[in-house]
């Protein structure tokens, strides 16, 4: 795995290897992470990543948030509570040398706590699939005041999912097993 454009661009990042078998960890694939970006950046929906705030809930590797920062995003907030995947985030960090403008919440993503700070414009949801934990946590940030007005919301999941009160859906994708489900907060 590796970022595959901005100021990044071409930094391998940390092996999963044989990761924690209670994890999950699913590190989205260089392939579809770039597709996702150019469907980001196609125009449709603006330019969702220059100057945003980002959240990654279920970070994983914290690649989608790391792709994010390296293509313009002011900062980037991870939040997952495996201890492999915290592991795996701070060491691409500090692969990235982007200590100063990421952070780790070591946090089940569906606990989130009141945010104490300005609420994020770009927010990725990579959850287990089939667990239901995508809803939850989307319903946890909202109702912590982690969610901009108008934030776009990337879900990944193995099915496309339905727009929760709140939410209203802009597109979904499906690459391989990967369903990606766009949605905007009203």
């Amino acid at each position: 795995m590796r970022i595959i454009a901005g100021t990044f661009r071409s930094v391998a990042l940390a092996s999963v290897g044989k990761g924690d078998a209670g994890a999950h960890l699913r590190p989205t694939t260089d392939r579809v992470r770039e597709s996702l970006f150019n469907v980001l950046m196609g125009g449709k929906f603006g330019d969702p990543i220059t100057g945003a705030r980002v959240l990654d809930l279920f970070a994983g590797t914290g690649a989608l948030g790391l792709e994010a920062l390296s293509r313009g995003g002011d900062c980037v907030t991870f939040v997952d509570d495996g201890r492999k995947a915290q592991s795996l985030i701070r060491e691409n960090i500090r692969k990235t040398r982007s200590q100063s403008s990421a952070k780790l919440i070591a946090r089940d993503a569906t606990h989130l706590p009141e945010n104490d700070g300005a609420p994020y414009d770009l927010i990725f949801l990579d959850p287990p699939y089939g667990k239901g934990f995508g809803s939850t946590a989307l319903a946890a940030a909202s109702a912590g005041g982690w969610v901009a007005k108008d934030a776009l919301i990337v879900w990944e999941e193995n099915t496309p999912q339905i727009a929760p009160d709140g939410f209203d859906l802009l597109d979904t994708r499906k690459y391989g097993d990967t369903h990606v489900t766009l949605l905007e907060a009203v």
